[in-house]
């Protein structure tokens, strides 16, 4: 990637998960960088399933997601069902889908289906690959 270009990127769910439960983390590090360099993309799919895998795993978080939703800048972008299967998880199709038709540099993801994918864009990653890619070694 070229450095210096704002790039958009799309963040997973498990990203967002980790940043909100984990703030001291690596993908919270991640998050916080894209917010301050690059343009956030949220699919629709992401937030909702954020919200359910909280009220289910860590309820108490949130209010917390919602603080986040609220206050972080973001292209919010609606998911897109049909199209041949790339994925091999039906439910993360409709996001890579949405992140192909508008246009997204990257997926910030820890989903080993996104990561497995073999495609030129968007480039997918893993949260020590974005921070590699930016020259944020720990």
């Amino acid at each position: 990637m070229e450095s210096g270009k704002k790039m958009r990127i799309l963040i997973d769910t498990n990203v967002l998960f980790s940043a909100l439960l984990f703030p001291n983390s690596k993908p919270a590090k991640a998050l916080l960088h894209v917010a301050d360099y690059h343009e956030i993309v949220l699919c629709e799919t992401n937030i909702t399933e954020l919200r359910n895998i909280l009220e289910r795993k860590a309820p108490r978080y949130l209010p917390d997601a919602e603080v986040l939703f609220a206050e972080m800048s973001y292209e919010l972008i609606p998911a897109i069902s049909h199209a041949e299967k790339l994925i091999r998880d039906a439910k993360d199709q409709p996001i890579l889908n949405a992140a192909i038709v508008s246009n997204v540099d990257i997926i910030l993801t820890g989903d080993k289906d996104f990561l497995s994918l073999e495609i030129e864009r968007p480039k997918c990653m893993s949260v020590a690959q974005f921070l590699e890619s930016e020259d944020m070694r720990e």
